[in-house]
């Protein structure tokens, strides 16, 4: 069973949900250690204090403000829980808001609120199932690992998900990344829509999906153990030439997300850019040649 790492309640109005968060995802990642390549001795980085030159134990070390370089301001882990905050231990709900109403930059981590106890399970049911049916997510502050956080909490199967939420200003100006100004022609957008289409999928199930890079290095690992011969990195697939059409290089791409999902690689020509220019020029130079054909007949006599 997940570990609590957080313990507090709900707030909603005058309504109190005693909850305790747990972590909603797993870290499947492949750790390395540090190692003296001579003799694969253990490297640790070992806490220090600068002022007697001697390593300390971790009952020895607290928190600290340096206000300056001669003057730091001890701060006890006590002194953080009793902040003078309605935040310090309990969730506050602030509002309720439409999820897409939220841009999903300033979204980020998710844990679990389980209920603490008997008592906590009907103001908890009380406020998923009034969730659920609002369609709305709640917008809530809470103080924890040293600052207030920002964050929402949502409707996942049965229980209720905090997710932490990055305050506004925390998110850059997406100005400061803008591309420069360029012509997009119109078929090149439905060329992009249709390759969009042949790549769409119903569900993030499948090999397509899967932590390919952690497989591959739990493959070495045990060839290495066994005194294996380490697997071989396939082949490059010969990479075609660099296409510098735009149109050309969607219409390959959907031809090659068709043949990958097996299906019909033919891909019918895109349509261009309609030369429209060079058109009304070839129709304007028929007139004027029929014009003056026309200004060079003799006028037929009685």
């Amino acid at each position: 069973m997940p570990r609590a790492i957080w313990a507090g309640a709900v707030s909603f109005g005058l309504v109190t949900v005693p909850v305790h968060v747990e972590s909603a995802t797993e870290d499947h990642s492949i750790r390395f250690h540090q190692y003296h390549l001579k003799d694969m001795g253990r490297v640790r980085v070992r806490k220090v204090c600068e002022l007697e030159d001697r390593e300390v134990s971790q009952a020895e070390i607290g928190k600290g403000y340096e206000y300056s370089k001669t003057q730091v301001i001890p701060i006890s882990d006590a002194e953080l829980r009793a902040l003078p905050l309605p935040t310090a231990k309990a969730i506050e709900i602030e509002a309720f808001v439409p999820l897409d109403s939220i841009d999903p930059i300033r979204i980020g981590e998710g844990y679990y609120l389980a209920p603490d106890g008997q008592v906590a399970a009907k103001p908890y049911k009380l406020l998923r199932q009034a969730l659920g049916r609002s369609a709305k997510v709640a917008v809530a502050k809470w103080a924890w690992h040293g600052r207030e956080r920002l964050g929402i909490l949502r409707v996942r199967g049965d229980v209720l998900v905090l997710q932490l939420m990055r305050w506004p200003d925390e998110i850059r100006d997406w100005a400061e990344a803008a591309p420069p100004a360029v012509d997009i022609d119109e078929s090149e957008i439905e060329g992009a829509l249709a390759l969009m289409d042949t790549m769409s999928c119903d569900t993030l199930e499948g090999p397509d999906f899967a932590d390919a890079y952690t497989e591959a290095l739990e493959e070495i690992i045990d060839a290495k153990r066994a005194e294996q011969p380490l697997p071989q990195a396939p082949e490059p697939v010969e990479e075609p030439g660099k296409v510098l059409d735009l149109m050309a290089a969607l219409n390959e791409s959907v031809a090659q997300a068709r043949a990958a999902r097996g299906e019909d690689a033919e891909v019918h020509e895109m349509p261009k850019k309609k030369p429209a220019a060079k058109k009304a020029t070839k129709k304007t130079a028929a007139k004027k040649a029929t014009a003056k054909k026309a200004s060079g007949r003799k006028p037929k006599t009685a």
